[in-house]
């Protein structure tokens, strides 16, 4: 390991730049140096890398690493990087720092950068935090903070350039070059009057070409796109794709300009939606890797339980017909292939359907069209499938009744997977419930016990 910063530099300065902090070997030497106090060792291990990359290694260490990593750090750990930090790794190494140290970082770090440090923590923290922030910088996150949680109000920076309408596109230019208190990146110039109220934006490369004479009004956009701050932020991610957009400007109820918001918060938005999206189709609501183990147990137990719960229904349909099982051992063989394949495909049907939901693809004004074409598709889908396992029963077992009965049974229960997989994500969504969150649970259920039902009440009716 003693040539680690020699193999990580040259990695990231050719072939692997951005799988240089993955290096098992670098992990290993982080959690020794840690081990052995050697702050000089450690500062020479994580010197190369950017904030997002440092953030990535803080994950993949354990919980006392990571606290031991800062503290052998100390000044010379970089407080940007917390901005960068999962949910959950972010939580532990709040507690783990120091209040004063906690709001020298957010003293360096934009507003919407700041809120995410500071929403989670416990009241007290947050106000002991902010009263060491200067009293400007401090009314603007309270104000942040008070709006709704995933509202545009959390999402926006609230540092702008607003200039009066009555300037000059020359005057704004030495603006721009001599007010230190500035935002570091930006792309749009807004125009508002004394009460705040926007009355126009103007894009970098339109105040650049302009003859510096002309008045800032009128090169100005008098019909922006803006967000209102209270605007859920999928909604302001769709709004983004929608109208590719770069960056739009937040307003608050009166219509005054309060912040923006920037497509790079929006990608952050995006991703953390579809994550959640996905975890919540699996039931394990918002964990991560660096979750601790009683964590994730919690968090997975409670639908764990719900699931058991469905599982006891269509074992009690099962041991309806334990009289035509026991008279035909073969429907213990071949039920199982009918409840899996009314699972998958109800599984697929769903999550094209939750999806479509979050995108708002899928709405009242083409429901009934989709939900018919499902139908369509699990009907053919059915019938294909159906043909395969009617044949493959009567080469199995010989029995042509059998073969009926499976082929059957496999047509209603993909109909059903199909009508399942698209209405209870409808039905979920129009009762204001996540449908993304209860959809596999009833989907799972629906199939079970239609697929049991429909294949064992048939095999009793046409067989014994």
């Amino acid at each position: 390991m003693a040539d680690i910063e020699d193999q990580i530099g040259d990695r990231r300065q050719h072939s692997e730049p951005d799988e240089a902090w993955q290096s098992t070997e670098l992990v290993a030497a982080i959690e020794a140096a840690v081990a052995s106090g050697d702050g000089e060792r450690l500062k020479g291990l994580v010197a190369p890398f950017e904030d997002a990359d440092f953030a990535a290694i803080l994950s993949l260490l354990g919980p006392d690493d990571r606290v031991g990593l800062i503290g052998l750090l100390g000044a010379d750990f970089p407080l940007s990087v917390l901005s960068e930090l999962e949910w959950s790794v972010k939580e532990q190494l709040i507690e783990a720092l120091p209040n004063a140290q906690v709001a020298e970082a957010i003293r360096e770090l934009e507003s919407d950068d700041a809120v995410y440090l500071l929403e989670d923590l416990e009241k007290a923290d947050q106000t002991e935090i902010l009263s060491q922030i200067p009293a400007a910088d401090r009314a603007t996150l309270e104000r942040s903070l008070e709006y709704p949680e995933g509202s545009a109000g959390r999402l926006m920076q609230a540092e702008v350039i607003a200039v009066p309408p009555t300037w000059n596109v020359g005057q704004v230019i030495d603006h721009m070059r001599e007010d230190a208190d500035l935002p570091d990146n930006f792309a749009e110039i807004y125009v508002v009057d004394q009460s705040s109220h926007l009355l126009g934006i103007v894009h970098l490369d339109r105040l650049l070409r302009a003859k510096r004479p002309v008045t800032i009004l009128q090169i100005a956009e008098d019909e922006p796109h803006v967000i209102s701050v209270t605007l859920d932020q999928e909604e302001v991610a769709r709004q983004f794709e929608r109208y590719n957009l770069m960056a739009a400007p937040v307003l608050d109820d009166e219509r005054r300009l309060v912040g923006v918001v920037t497509a790079d918060d929006v990608v952050e938005v995006v991703k953390d939606e579809a994550e959640e999206d996905i975890y919540r189709l699996a039931g394990v609501g918002d964990e991560s890797v660096s979750d601790t183990f009683w964590s994730i147990t919690k968090s997975r137990f409670a639908w764990l339980f719900v699931n058991l719960l469905t599982a006891l229904f269509a074992s009690l349909v099962i041991s309806l017909f334990d009289a035509t099982i026991e008279q035909m051992v073969a429907l213990a063989v071949l039920m199982p292939i009918v409840a899996s394949m009314g699972g998958n495909a109800g599984t697929q049907t769903m999550t094209i359907a939750v999806r479509a939901l979050a995108t708002r693809d899928l709405s009242a004004v083409n429901a009934v069209r989709v939900v018919w074409r499902e139908i369509a598709v699990g009907l053919a889908n059915g019938v294909m499938f159906a043909i395969i396992m009617g044949t493959v029963a009567l080469l199995w077992f010989g029995s042509g009744g059998l073969g009926l009965v499976i082929a059957a049974a496999m047509i209603v229960n993909l109909i059903a997977a199909a009508l399942a997989g698209i209405l209870i994500p409808l039905a979920l969504d129009h009762a204001d419930i996540d449908p993304a969150v209860a959809s596999g649970v009833f989907v799972t259920t629906v199939t079970d016990v239609v697929g049991f039902f429909a294949f064992l009440g048939l095999a009793a009716l046409w067989l014994v």
